[in-house]
């Protein structure tokens, strides 16, 4: 004999208010490091690295990039304020504090001289030069003697 799961074709009212994600207590609601951090992506082309962070309703001013002994930065402290006038009462008003920091270890490849960051439509670009003699040199005929 062996356990069969009961399947229902027809979904009830219950099970449909039940699956609802407010019901949902799992960690898939989550980030995946239980954390507000932003998404990143690193790519290396031949001339150099570029990091994105994904950091959408933030401006340019908000973000720090730090460099200490081979080690980026990059970091954000906002506070969302909602401004209220003389007399003005409120019931309830939340506060919004967004930061972050995120951290990494520059390969001895990279130029930490040239290192440049645009800020634009929701993603911080850095880009990251390598080093001339780190970049690939194309491939050349060896006279023979």
């Amino acid at each position: 004999m062996s356990l069969v799961r009961f399947s229902n074709t027809f979904p009830t009212l219950f099970d449909r208010f039940f699956e609802n994600d407010l019901f949902d207590w799992s960690n898939r609601n989550f980030s995946s490091t239980n954390t507000t951090l932003p998404s990143v992506n690193i790519k290396e082309t031949n001339d150099d690295f570029e990091v994105e962070v994904a950091a959408p309703g933030f401006s340019k001013t908000d973000f720090k990039i730090e460099l200490n002994h081979d080690v980026l930065t990059v970091s954000s402290d906002k506070e969302v304020k909602n401004e209220t006038k003389d007399g003005q009462q409120f019931t309830r008003r939340e506060f919004s504090y967004q930061s972050f920091s995120r951290s990494f270890t520059l390969p001895n490849s990279a130029d930490s001289d040239k290192i440049k960051a645009l800020y634009d439509n929701g993603i911080l670009k850095i880009v990251i030069p390598k080093k001339e003699e780190a970049k690939p040199k194309p491939a050349r005929q060896i006279a023979i003697s």
